[in-house]
């Protein structure tokens, strides 16, 4: 059982990215899935949060407007989609299943 992120790299500010986080050994259909991100020496900043349909989303204030959830439940894979990238965007990136299950993260650095 696990969640996996990735698609994390190098991009230049205002450029894009997309994240997959991609669950194994459980459903992820049924859970909500809410996306955090950290930079070192701060605290983890809620990015937003997709529901289980993939109909619904909220986003930071942040991120709102750059940022968009989405969901292949068929391939138990969720996605962030980035646009728009800004430096102060690089973070490491994670997802979390409901209450129970959270990805390793992965790295985004925004930078020229």
């Amino acid at each position: 059982v696990q969640l996996v992120e990735s698609g994390g790299g190098l991009v230049q500010p205002g450029g894009s990215l997309k994240l997959s986080c991609a669950a194994s050994g459980f459903a992820l259909s049924i859970y909500y899935i809410h996306w955090y991100r950290q930079t070192p020496g701060k605290e983890r900043e809620w990015v937003g949060v997709i529901d289980d349909s993939g109909q619904y989303s909220n986003y930071a204030w942040s991120v709102k407007g750059r940022f968009t959830f989405s969901r292949d439940n068929a391939n138990n894979t969720a996605f962030l989609h980035m646009r728009s990238l800004k430096p102060e965007d690089t973070a490491i990136y994670y997802c979390r299943a409901g209450n129970t299950y959270w990805g390793q993260g992965t790295q985004v650095t925004v930078s020229s």
